[in-house]
């Protein structure tokens, strides 16, 4: 697996990461990643949109993500899968899918 890359470059593979992971639960949803302002160089925001709903809602903080650990453990199978669950999770919140739908895995 890779690693490393520089804050473009991880941030392009975040968005796909999250894009694909958020559409295994309901193929409309689109993800959104806020690498600009306070969050540039250091940082990434996580926001899911469907429709007119974004999660988290705007207001409230984004999932996120420290650009140094993204850049350094996008290769690890076991820290993916973690972030994969957290966006998983929050596309279930967002389409209101019942939390039983966690329980089904699929990859």
């Amino acid at each position: 697996m890779f690693s490393g890359g520089d804050y473009e470059e991880v941030r392009r593979w975040l968005a796909n990461f999250a894009l694909s992971h958020a559409k295994r639960e309901n193929p409309r949803i689109e993800a959104l990643i806020e690498a600009e302002g306070p969050y540039e160089g250091k940082q990434y925001g996580v926001r899911l949109s469907l429709g007119d709903s974004i999660s988290p809602p705007s207001g409230t903080p984004p999932l996120l993500l420290d650009y140094p650990e993204v850049r350094d453990h996008r290769g690890s199978l076991a820290w993916s899968l973690a972030l994969a669950a957290r966006v998983r999770e929050l596309a279930r919140q967002l389409a209101g899918q019942p939390a039983a739908a966690a329980a089904s895995p699929r990859a």
